[in-house]
């Protein structure tokens, strides 16, 4: 068991020590946080959403968080996956902050180890600095919202549910891809038999990945009778899975997948997309052919139920996207549903009174339909809040028109 744990640990180190020489600034940028708790200046990485111009100094709207464990190597690939979800609406545009390790075996373990003393166990600390100073840092300088995602990989996916244990509120979901729960003889697993059964996770998600990591013939079934140390980790993600399992009161909303074709490296960038398309699947918005094409359906009270669900799910009001809604509207208008078109652009006033992209959409609606008195107004209300040099230009039209007439 002693050579099974030094040679898992020349891996672990191994790989924080590659993973701080890949360079991040293709997808955002790097910052310096000085740390009292840690005694220490730590390197942190942020991705500001392309929606946002991805420039920390616009503030087009507020955005949650990914909190990102081994971020140097995790980075890129979640902002790709977050940047390609939100584009098509399956999640909202979102922060990634990436916690650059400095000695990540000290700090994403819990309890000293008597063969590796002051090298291991300083996990507590680690995490005092991301609820005491990070998280308050990342909140006072940027546009955020109270929505938070925590992601960890191997001892990350340790720290992940060791936090999700301890402090389930810090954070809204978490996802642990192969956790290391083997760690410290499967602490987090047995804790997780007296948390769990009295522990209320309403509103929390909680997402675990595994990787095959199996002999020929043997399956997740049989490998539980195994005690050899080379399938500790996977026994132990699977009887904290168990775990989960008996405790369905507890309000958790939870999944596990078992990937049969990726090893414990490779797990990373399938599980935590499939981990996003989970926590986030209440957010992709779902419309029919059929219920486009039925003059009768009411778009409006769809889209307004659908974002109510949605906020309840964020815990905070969240709109619907003026841009969706305005495409729509036109959608509608050039199908001749007159009526639903006029309902989305009125839906959009409702929910942005300054934006003049919405007084010149139903400024066009009301020209489409013969109203030019309702037109003039709309397209003189559009100016005022923005100067469009379309509007400007239909109003003079129908301006000159009237003086003709």
């Amino acid at each position: 068991m002693k050579s099974f744990f030094c040679s898992i640990l020349f891996l672990l180190f191994s790989c924080g020590i590659y993973a701080q020489e890949i360079n991040p600034f293709t997808t955002g940028f790097e910052e310096t946080l000085p740390s009292k708790i840690l005694g220490q200046e730590r390197k942190i990485w942020i991705h500001i959403p392309n929606s946002n111009g991805g420039n920390k100094n616009k503030n087009n709207g507020r955005y949650p968080v990914i909190y990102l464990l081994d971020g140097s190597e995790n980075f890129n690939t979640v902002v790709s996956i977050t940047e390609h979800m939100s584009e098509y609406s399956l999640c909202p545009p979102m922060i990634v902050v990436g916690i650059v390790p400095s000695n990540r075996v000290s700090e994403l373990t819990i309890g000293a180890d008597k063969e590796l003393p002051g090298v291991v166990g300083n996990g507590e600390k680690f995490m005092s600095f991301v609820e005491k100073e990070l998280i308050p840092y990342i909140d006072v300088t940027y546009p955020t919202t109270s929505y938070k995602t925590f992601i960890g990989h191997s001892l990350g996916g340790l720290t992940v549910i060791n936090t999700f244990l301890h402090k389930p509120n810090l954070f809204n979901s978490y996802v642990s891809l192969d956790g290391s729960l083997w760690w410290d003889n499967q602490k987090n697993v047995k804790e997780a038999k007296t948390i769990l059964p009295n522990q209320n996770y309403k509103g929390k998600t909680l997402f675990i990945a595994m990787a095959n990591r199996l002999e020929r013939g043997v399956d997740t079934l049989s490998v539980q009778k195994d005690t050899s140390g080379s399938t500790a980790l996977i026994r132990s993600n699977l009887e904290f899975i168990r775990d989960l399992s008996k405790n369905k009161k507890n309000q958790l909303r939870f999944k596990y997948k078992f990937y049969e074709n990726d090893n414990h490296p490779s797990v990373r960038l399938i599980g935590e997309y499939d981990a996003l398309r989970f926590i986030f699947e209440f957010y992709k918005l779902k419309i029919y052919d059929s219920e486009l094409k039925d003059p009768d359906f009411k778009l409006d009270a769809l889209l307004v139920a659908h974002y109510k669900n949605v906020s309840e799910q964020m815990g905070y009001d969240i709109k619907p996207d003026e841009s969706q809604i305005n495409n729509l509207g036109y959608q509608m208008m050039g199908s001749n549903q007159f009526k639903k078109a006029e309902t989305l652009f009125k839906l959009n006033i409702t929910n942005y009174p300054n934006s003049g992209n919405c007084y010149d959409s139903i400024g066009d609606y009301y020209l489409k339909n013969g109203d030019k008195t309702k037109a003039i107004e709309s397209f003189k209300k559009a100016l005022t809040l923005k100067p469009i040099p379309e509007s400007k230009e239909k109003l003079q039209k129908l301006l000159n028109e009237e003086k003709k007439e």
